[in-house]
Formats: C-alpha cells, sequence, structure tokens
C-alpha cells in the first residue's frame, strides 16, 4: 500500500497534548477508511504537524482526517520507505506513536548537505579515469567518516558527491567543519581532493512533490555556488546555529538559479 506524508501547518496554539488528541481520533477511525496511520511529528513553536500514513490513495487519507477531527492537510505527497528512512534517520517512536529523536520530541526539521568535488572532469581529462576514481573514493571515505562521527545519513551518491540529512544543524556543521579540515590535512598533489559543501534546513513536505524537496534544491545550488574547501549555508542553518560556537561569515544575498529572490549565505570559517 503506498505511504503519504502530509502536512498541517497553522495549528496555533495547539499543544502537543492536543495533536496527539486528533492522533488517537485518527486511529480509532483508520479501518473505516483502510488507512493505517503510523507516526506523526508535531513542531511547538511553528504550530505544524505531519503524519505518516499508509492509505490506497490520497482522498482515503484526507476523508479519515475530516471525519476524525476536520483538521485537513494542507499537502501530502508519496513517499517511497527507503528515502523516508535515510531523509529522516534517527527518528523513533513513542508509545503514542510521536515521533522523538534520542527520547526527545522530533520537529522533522532536518539539515539537508550537498558536497561535490571541485574539477573532477578536469582530473579525468588530464589525468586518466584511474586518478579521477582516486579522487572520488578520497571524497567518499572523508565524507562517510564525518558522516558517521556526527551522526548524518547519507541519502543518495551523486556520482562526484553525497546527499546527507542531519537531525542537528550543529551536526552537519560539525561534520562539514571535519571533512574541511581533513582534506586541508592531506598532501598537496596534481589531483588535490577540494570538497565543496552546500547546507540547508528544512521539513519534508514544502510545497514540492518529492520530500524535502525545497531544501535538497536549496542545497544543491549552494553548493554549486561554493568553491573547493569553501562550505556555505543558508540563512536558517546560521540562525539555527548560533550559540553552537561556530564562526561564520556572511556573503550577502546570492541570486541562485531556481529561486526567484536572492539568498541569503553564510561561509563556515572552518579555520577559525
Amino acid at each position: 500500500m503506498p505511504i503519504y506524508m502530509d502536512i498541517h501547518p497553522g495549528l496555533g496554539d495547539a499543544t502537543p497534548e492536543d495533536v496527539a488528541d486528533a492522533h488517537r481520533r485518527d486511529l480509532a477511525v483508520q479501518q473505516e477508511y483502510g488507512v493505517r496511520f503510523l507516526s506523526y511529528w508535531f513542531s511547538d513553536p511553528e504550530g505544524k504537524a505531519f503524519c505518516l500514513v499508509e492509505s490506497p490513495d490520497v482522498e482515503s487519507l484526507v476523508e479519515c482526517h475530516k471525519v476524525a477531527h476536520g483538521l485537513m492537510p494542507h499537502e501530502v505527497i508519496e513517499v517511497e520507505a527507503p528515502t523516508l528512512a535515510q531523509f529522516m534517520g534517527g527518528s523513533e517512536t513513542d508509545e503514542h506513536d510521536r515521533a522523538t529523536v534520542d527520547g526527545q520530541p522530533d520537529s522533522a526539521l532536518r539539515a539537508i548537505m550537498f558536497t561535490d568535488i571541485e574539477g573532477s572532469t578536469d582530473v579525468s581529462t588530464k589525468q586518466g579515469d584511474a586518478a579521477a576514481f582516486e579522487l572520488v573514493q578520497a571524497h567518499n571515505e572523508v565524507v562517510r567518516g564525518a558522516l558517521e562521527e556526527f551522526g548524518g545519513h547519507e541519502v543518495k551518491h551523486t556520482g562526484d558527491g553525497i546527499l546527507a540529512s542531519f537531525v542537528s544543524v550543529s551536526r552537519a556543521v560539525e561534520a562539514s567543519i571535519s571533512i574541511q579540515q581533513a582534506t586541508a590535512g592531506q598532501p598537496e598533489t596534481a589531483s588535490q581532493l577540494m570538497i565543496k559543501i552546500g547546507i540547508s534546513a528544512g521539513e519534508p513536505v514544502e510545497d514540492s512533490d518529492d520530500l524535502f524537496g525545497a531544501s535538497v534544491n536549496l542545497a544543491a545550488r549552494i553548493c554549486a555556488h561554493a568553491s573547493g574547501g569553501q562550505t556555505l549555508v543558508s540563512g536558517p542553518v546560521h540562525d539555527l546555529a548560533i550559540g553552537k560556537n561556530h564562526q561564520f561569515i556572511g556573503q550577502g544575498a546570492i541570486g541562485l538559479k531556481g529561486f526567484p529572490d536572492p539568498v541569503p549565505l553564510y561561509e563556515v570559517n572552518w579555520r577559525a
């Protein structure tokens, strides 16, 4: 049966108890509509809830919500279980089906990281495929080591880079620092490994048919704008990391392909 995730924004002054009660109401009538509510996420400050549901179709899910409590989803997207697990890695479910991380409520916010090797095509052209393969292998070792150390989850290998997800924005920044410091400490060669990193932050359903669609696109564009050895982050990542002993250098608002308005970017000062 298909799996869907929906979003209920604008819940105002709703408390965790209110959302838990709405979930219980869903469970009470789910069999009538052939659906099964699996878990939910709730972000207190933003007043947003996300439901994960097995359902034969979108209409059955929506009708179940309507009858149970009347809180209609703003948007519903179909998700693949493996992709969901990769993006939401670290999330567990308590006895009330609420998603948690390390025993604490999980808001569903994730930091999304894109990495890319600078100049990999030139290495392949000038030095051959073997040198390019070695560069990719070195990149993979460094990045995957940082993901393991800082709790990141690899979502996809892109050929010359990796797409990853982090429960914590701060941990994503720490992982990027580890990556840059590791590559900076390597001996200089003709095919020096230089990694570009872009980090954004967002929620699973964001006006896109894809899970974390807007955040993934933004992280990819930020990464493309970065230079080798540079990590750039979006404004929300910078704001959420304040007070975590990270240092940033403002880059101003930058025009990025696919985004109508300039995007404020910050460089992680990993040499500090």
